[in-house]
């Protein structure tokens, strides 16, 4: 991405989502984190990796330590509890308010 340039996103943190591609595809997660500089999410469960840590003062004894690492945010799609399946977002308007929907089955997915 362009430096400077903020991604816009439907996607939130606490969504659930479904991985499409990738060596992680179909696993299904909560996104933990988005980075939207970098156009990266951070999904519960997936692309977890050996981290490296050096000994410091918070953590003496250093070692290594299993995290999810980021994922691009066009591999993964939002996974509707309604449809079983992963969906695409739409914004509907009512009453000047603006709230996501899921495209499969119409349900508000804001609460």
């Amino acid at each position: 991405m362009e430096s400077g340039k903020l991604l816009k996103t439907k996607i939130r943190v606490g969504d659930n989502v479904v991985v499409i591609s990738g060596a992680s595809a179909g696993k299904r997660g909560k996104v933990l984190a988005i980075n939207k500089e970098k156009g990266r999410v951070v999904v519960e469960g997936v692309n977890k990796r050996d981290k490296y840590l050096r000994p410091s003062q918070a953590n003496p004894q250093g070692g290594k330590v299993n995290i999810e690492f980021p994922i691009h945010i066009s591999n993964v799609m939002y996974f509707c509890d309604r449809c079983k399946k992963g969906t695409r977002i739409g914004i509907q308007v009512k009453d000047n308010n603006k709230t996501r929907v899921c495209k499969g089955c119409g349900k508000s997915i804001d609460k």
